[in-house]
């Protein structure tokens, strides 16, 4: 993903046709390294293909792709007769996990921005 995400900055930044040195520049600078080999790859595979093109098209093969966003109703549906009472549970637990991440964010290691 990041040799992905070093190309798209490259085209971003006008480039439209970066190199595997442009993409070893973007990575070097903000500390990561890329395999030969990946760069290569995707270099081949994206070479003579206009970036727009490759995104419709990405985004036309994932439409089909299921994305689960009914998980949750699904695990609970499949606990049997104590789903009643594992669904109340469920929500005071995420309640609780709401309220304690508010308290580690309001800690600010003893001063405030207004204080």
């Amino acid at each position: 993903m990041k040799v992905i995400a070093a190309y798209l900055l490259a085209v971003l930044g006008g480039n439209t046709a970066p190199s595997a040195a442009d993409l070893k520049k973007i990575l070097g600078s903000v500390g990561a390294e890329a395999e030969d080999d990946k760069l290569e790859l995707l270099l081949k595979e994206v070479k003579g293909k206009d970036i727009t093109e490759l995104i419709a098209s990405g985004r036309e093969k994932l439409a089909s792709v299921p994305s689960g966003g009914g998980g949750g109703a699904v695990a609970v549906a499949a606990t049997g007769g104590g789903g009643g009472a594992a669904a109340p549970a469920a929500a005071e637990a995420k309640k609780e996990e709401k309220v304690e991440e508010k308290e580690e964010s309001d800690d600010d290691m003893g001063f405030s921005l207004f204080d």
